[in-house]
């Protein structure tokens, strides 16, 4: 029983620590789902860096522009925080006893993309929604768009209505493309977001191996320990960013194939790659990569930094609770 509340408490400090990283950084990620629909949603060669992106939404939609698709992307957070920290723990002690062989690294990596996988059903959709409602702006901005696509600015690409709020764009993309539309680029999703799960586990881990041999061969003092939420706040920033920018190009394709309306431009996860690497080369695949990098690093300082303030605190409780019942 006892367990299997640790288990629960992880889904839910995930939960919490997921939701609380995705609402602190929407903005950047606003700008970052901007930068690489350029492509979709304007055709144009001449695309913006992230100040320019920035000084373009907040002359068109000002501070609103920014939190666009927040509910979404938060609902969609609370989803793989909850699988993402919930899930490792247990996967990492099963890997790590039924196959020695894949112990260590290997085993925060497999644990991490298993619990990113699970919460794939919930969060892609929300993604979906999230990120069509980002590149949307407000009303008056999106009208434009429409009207230069139906100007023959981006022939051949269908621009899909202006979404009022989540269910609204979630009926709407159900209505007109079904489950396939909710679930575009799913597979895209789990080819980024699986690695990026994987190494981020594997990097903070490691890191924390280092900071632990560091110490040990530096401060031999035994009393002196590192605040387990500092350390949670720096290592997870770095891991963060680490796996950012190595996903960036699966980050790429995912976008816009989810981005793109009824009238495919890319049809498929292949065709995007090779048609992004055709046109734009190595610059287009790893479009957004700085703001990508800068809304993971303080996201994933701030969610490891959660988790590891609510399991010091409340684990305290549980260890408290074991003696209680080893002393029965």
């Amino acid at each position: 029983m006892l367990y299997l509340a640790v288990v629960w408490r992880e889904f839910f400090w995930g939960a919490l620590a997921g939701g609380f990283g995705e609402g602190m950084m929407h903005p950047i990620d606003t700008v970052k789902t901007r930068i690489q629909s350029q492509a979709i949603l304007s055709g144009s060669q001449h695309q913006k860096t992230v100040l320019q992106m920035i000084r373009t939404v907040w002359a068109a939609d000002g501070l609103r522009g920014f939190y666009r698709g927040v509910v979404p992307g938060f609902t969609g957070s609370l989803a793989t925080g909850a699988t993402y920290f919930g899930v490792i723990e247990s996967t990492k002690q099963w890997i790590e006893e039924s196959h020695p062989n894949l112990g260590g690294h290997w085993a925060h990596f497999f644990a991490g993309g298993m619990g990113d996988t699970l919460g794939s059903f919930i969060y892609v959709p929300c993604e979906v929604i999230k990120q069509r409602m980002q590149v949307q702006g407000t009303r008056d901005s999106w009208s434009t768009v429409i009207s230069n696509s139906q100007s023959g600015k981006i022939p051949g690409v269908q621009m899909y209505g202006y979404y009022n709020g989540l269910f609204h764009a979630g009926r709407s993309i159900w209505k007109e493309q079904g489950p396939k539309g909710l679930y575009a680029g799913y597979w895209s999703t789990l080819a980024r977001d699986v690695p990026f799960a994987g190494l981020m586990v594997m990097f903070y881990e490691a890191l924390k191996d280092m900071t632990d041999y560091g110490m040990k061969k530096w401060i031999p003092d035994a009393d002196y320990q590192i605040n387990s939420t500092l350390e949670g706040l720096v290592l997870g920033g770095v891991a963060g960013g680490l796996s950012a920018y190595v996903t960036t190009p699966l980050d790429v394709i995912k976008t816009r194939l989810q981005v793109q309306g009824p009238d495919l431009r890319y049809k498929g996860w292949f065709h995007a790659i090779h048609r992004t690497w055709m046109i734009e080369g190595a610059k287009g695949v790893f479009r957004g990569s700085i703001p990508r990098v800068i809304w993971y690093v303080p996201a994933s300082a701030l969610t490891f930094m959660a988790v590891e303030f609510l399991r010091e605190k409340f684990n305290r409780g549980s260890e408290l609770d074991e003696e209680e019942v080893a002393s029965i």
